[in-house]
C-alpha cells in the first residue's frame, strides 16, 4: 500500500523530498490539486471541500496513511478528516513552538498564507506557545503564485519579499518560519534579505518524524521498492516533460534542504 501526500500544488513536494529520505523502502501517491491553487486566498468551506474530495480520491487507489502536506489544508480540514476517517492522517503546522524552543527571548516571524495566518488553528497555536509574545505574523500569497509558476530567485520575487519584510525589523528576530510548504523553495531568495542570525524553520522534519511513529504504531511500515504515483486533481501525471519538470523542483529542493 502507498503513503498519500497532498497539497495544493508543489509545495507538498517539500514534504514528500523529505519522506523520500527518511522512508526508502515505501511508495507513494502525490496528489496536487492544480484545479484549485492557491488555496490561501480561497474561503474556508472552498478548502474543506477540495481536500475531502482528494481524501477520498487517495483511499480509492489504495493508501494506507494520509500526509497532508499544506498548512492551510490542515488549518480547516484536518479534525474533519480524522473524525470521518479510521486511517492515519498527518498534518502540517506552521513550526512555532520549534522556533521558540530554539531562541525563547528573541522574536520569531511566522510566513504563512493568508487562510493560515486568520485561522482558529494558528491563533490556537501561538496563545499555547508563545508565552512572551514574540510572534509576528505574514502573510505572503504571492509566493504560492510564483512557486505554481516555477519562478524562485527572480527580479520580482525579490522585490515582493523585499517590500514585504521591509515591515519588520529583522535584527530583532531569531528565525523566519515557513508556514507553506510552497516558501521552502524560496530559501536562496530570503537568504538574501535576511541577517546571518535569522534561521529558517520549518515543519516537513516533524511531520515526517510524526508519519514514521504512526506507521511503526499501526504496523504498516514496508519493505518495498520505492516509487512515486504522481496526480493533478485525479489526473495521473504521465506527460514525460511534466515527469521532468518536477524531477527539477526536487533538484532544487535538494539545494534548498541545507540552507539554513
Amino acid at each position: 500500500m502507498k503513503i498519500g501526500f497532498f497539497d495544493s500544488g508543489i509545495g507538498g513536494l517539500s514534504v514528500l523530498h523529505h519522506a523520500l529520505k527518511v522512508f526508502p523502502n515505501e511508495q507513494f501517491l502525490f496528489f496536487a490539486d492544480k484545479k484549485h491553487v492557491p488555496y490561501g486566498e480561497k474561503t474556508s468551506e472552498q478548502v474543506l471541500e477540495y481536500t475531502s474530495e482528494a481524501v477520498e480520491f487517495m483511499i480509492e487507489n489504495d493508501v494506507k496513511a494520509i500526509v497532508i502536506a499544506c498548512n492551510t489544508a490542515t488549518s480547516v480540514a484536518i479534525t474533519t478528516l480524522r473524525e470521518k476517517y479510521d486511517l492515519p492522517i498527518i498534518g502540517m503546522e506552521p513550526a512555532v513552538k520549534k522556533a521558540l524552543d530554539e531562541n525563547d527571548t528573541m522574536r520569531v516571524l511566522v510566513c504563512a498564507t493568508p487562510i493560515t495566518v486568520r485561522g482558529k488553528k494558528l491563533k490556537q497555536l501561538i496563545e499555547r506557545v508563545d508565552n512572551h509574545h514574540l510572534v509576528d505574523l505574514l502573510p505572503l500569497p504571492q509566493l504560492v503564485r510564483f512557486a505554481e509558476t516555477g519562478e524562485f530567485d527572480s527580479k520580482a520575487v525579490t522585490s515582493y519579499l523585499s517590500e514585504e519584510l521591509s515591515r519588520f525589523d529583522l535584527t530583532k528576530e531569531s528565525s523566519l518560519v515557513l508556514g507553506c510548504t510552497h516558501f521552502n523553495y524560496f530559501k536562496d531568495s530570503f537568504r538574501k534579505l535576511l541577517p546571518d542570525s535569522v534561521k529558517f524553520v520549518d515543519g516537513n522534519e516533524g511531520t515526517v518524524n510524526q508519519l514514521y511513529r504512526k506507521l511503526q504504531e499501526n504496523g504498516l511500515l514496508e519493505n518495498n521498492r520505492q516509487s512515486i504515483e504522481f496526480y493533478y486533481s485525479k489526473e495521473k501525471v504521465t506527460d514525460e516533460a511534466e515527469l521532468k519538470r518536477i524531477d527539477s523542483l526536487f533538484e532544487r529542493l535538494d539545494k534548498m534542504f541545507d540552507l539554513k
